[in-house]
């Protein structure tokens, strides 16, 4: 069985994590934050701690993993459908906990849809907590909403 490889994502990789995203059933992105340029600004933020797997040079998994300087945080964590259970996404999750533990973060969080019922016995199986504690907020900010919320 041919061997995969992990690497820190850069915006070169662009092109085949978008057709990633896009092969894997239920999967949603945000036209702004994970385009092209919203992920190259994301990637220049964070520089060395996102990650993709490759398997025979194909990109079959990839996770976008940034911080604050306080807390990390980890988005579209995804493998291709044929590749899981082989140890990508566990060695993914690693190498974005390092690289943040390199940036003395000590912290990381993800947000994981109640109805992604694959991704969620991931994060339960591999050790991950979920927080019944807390709320968790969204606001969108364009100017419709940003006028709204300040009259």
């Amino acid at each position: 069985m041919e061997e995969w490889t992990l690497s820190v994502m850069g915006a070169e990789d662009y092109p085949e994590v978008k057709k990633l995203w896009m092969s894997i059933r239920g999967f949603a992105i945000r036209s702004i934050d994970d385009s092209e340029e919203g992920v190259r600004r994301f990637l220049k933020r964070n520089p060395t701690t996102s990650v993709v797997a490759r398997l025979g040079g194909e990109v079959v998994g990839a996770i976008l993993c940034g911080h604050d300087g306080r807390r990390g945080c980890l988005y579209h964590v995804c493998v291709q459908e044929d590749c899981r259970r082989r140890g990508i996404g566990k060695a993914m999750v690693t190498f974005c906990m390092m690289a943040l533990k390199e940036e003395q973060i000590s912290k990381v969080s993800l947000i994981a849809f109640s109805t992604n019922d694959v991704g969620n016995a991931f994060w339960r199986q591999i050790g991950w907590v979920r927080r019944l504690d807390l709320n968790y907020y969204d606001f969108t900010l364009n100017e419709e909403n940003i006028v709204r919320f300040n009259t």
